[in-house]
C-alpha cells in the first residue's frame, strides 16, 4: 500500500460521521491509559511504552501488554487499528519494512528482543509465525516441515529429522492426513491443511511463542473449526498470540482479549470478561456493533 492510499484511509478512520463515533472520538481523546490489567503472574513477554512509526506517522501509541505463559491471548479492533502492525514487533517482522522505527521496551523471558547482542533470525525461531494466507513453500510436505530444523542445526542425521517432521505434523493435527504423500508438493494440500502445514513448519523448530495474524480468515468454517481446536491444543506447550477481526473466534479461543483503536491498547482483560461487561465505551461501541 502507497503512502497516499494509507493517509487517506488513516484520515477516513479518525473522521467522526454519527453522533456515536463522535462520543467514540471523545473518548479515545480522553484515554490516557489502558483499562483493564495489562499484565500477568507468568509472563513470557512483556512490552512497555511501544510506540511504531512509518517515517514520521505514529501507527502504535504508548502500549503496554505482558503475553503470558500457556494462554492464548486476542488482539481485535476495527481495521487499521495497529493490532497487526504490534503482533509483528514481537518477533521483529518489522525490522524489514526500512521506513519502520520501533521504540519503547519489549522481552523475552527477560531478554531485550531489540537488543544489539540479539540475532533477529533466531528470535523468529523462538517466536513463529503464522501468516492470514497459508503460503507453503514450493517444495513437498516433508521439506517444508524440515526446513527449519535443518537450516538451524536442529538434527545430526536423517532419522532425527524424520522424527521432528512426524511429531511436528501430529502436533498440528495433520499426520494421519498426509503420512502417506509427504513427497507431494505442500501446495497440493486444501487451504486448512495448507494452513496447519504452516503450523507444523511453525513449531519444528521448537518456538516458545506462537503469534497468528488473522490464520482463519481465508478458510471455510470447517478448516476454521480445525484450527481453533488445534489453537486450544497447542495453548498446553506455547503462549498464543493471535489477532483476529472475528470477535466469535476471540471468545472461542483465547483466555485474554485485548481492544485497540487507532493504534492504542483500549481495554485488555479476561475474555469473558471483556465480550459480558466491558469497562471502557470503546470497547462497548466496537463488540455491539456500533462502529468498526
Amino acid at each position: 500500500m502507497n503512502t497516499a492510499v494509507a493517509d487517506d484511509i488513516l484520515t477516513q478512520l479518525r473522521r467522526p460521521s454519527s453522533p456515536v463515533q463522535n462520543a467514540a472520538q471523545e473518548a479515545f481523546d480522553n484515554l490516557t491509559e489502558t483499562v483493564g490489567t495489562v499484565t500477568v503472574d507468568n509472563p513470557k513477554m512483556q512490552t512497555s511504552n511501544v510506540n511504531v512509526f512509518y517515517a514520521e506517522k505514529q501507527a502504535i501509541f504508548d502500549v503496554n501488554l505482558d503475553i503470558g505463559n500457556n494462554e492464548v491471548i486476542a488482539m481485535i479492533g476495527p481495521s487499521g487499528c495497529g493490532k497487526s502492525t504490534f503482533l509483528r514487533c514481537l518477533n521483529r517482522m518489522n525490522d524489514t519494512i526500512p521506513t519502520c522505527r520501533v521504540t519503547g521496551n519489549m522481552s523475552l523471558d527477560g531478554e531485550d528482543l531489540y537488543g544489539a547482542d540479539l540475532d533477529p533470525v533466531l528470535l523468529r525461531a523462538r517466536v513463529g509465525m503464522v501468516f492470514q494466507k497459508p503460503n507453503p513453500f514450493a517444495k513437498s510436505i516433508y521439506d517444508n516441515v524440515a526446513y527449519g530444523p535443518r537450516i538451524h542445526g536442529l538434527a545430526s542425521n536423517r532419522a532425527e529429522l524424520d522424527d521432528i517432521v512426524v511429531d511436528s505434523l501430529k502436533k498440528a493435527g495433520l499426520y494421519d492426513e498426509v503420512k502417506d504423500r509427504l513427497d507431494a508438493p505442500g501446495t497440493s494440500l486444501s487451504g486448512g491443511q495448507q494452513q496447519r502445514l504452516c503450523i507444523a513448519r511453525s513449531i519444528a523448530v521448537s518456538p516458545e511463542v506462537i503469534l497468528m495474524d488473522e490464520p482463519c480468515s481465508a478458510l471455510d468454517p470447517i478448516a476454521t473449526a480445525r484450527i481453533e481446536e488445534l489453537i486450544n491444543e497447542l495453548r498446553e506447550n506455547y503462549a498464543i498470540a493471535i489477532v483476529t477481526h472475528s470477535m466469535q473466534q476471540a471468545a472461542r479461543v483465547s483466555q485474554r482479549t485485548a481492544y485497540f483503536h487507532l493504534g492504542k491498547l483500549v481495554e485488555v482483560n479476561d475474555t469473558n470478561a471483556v465480550f459480558t461487561n466491558p469497562q471502557h465505551e470503546l470497547t462497548e461501541n466496537y463488540i455491539t456493533g456500533r462502529f468498526g
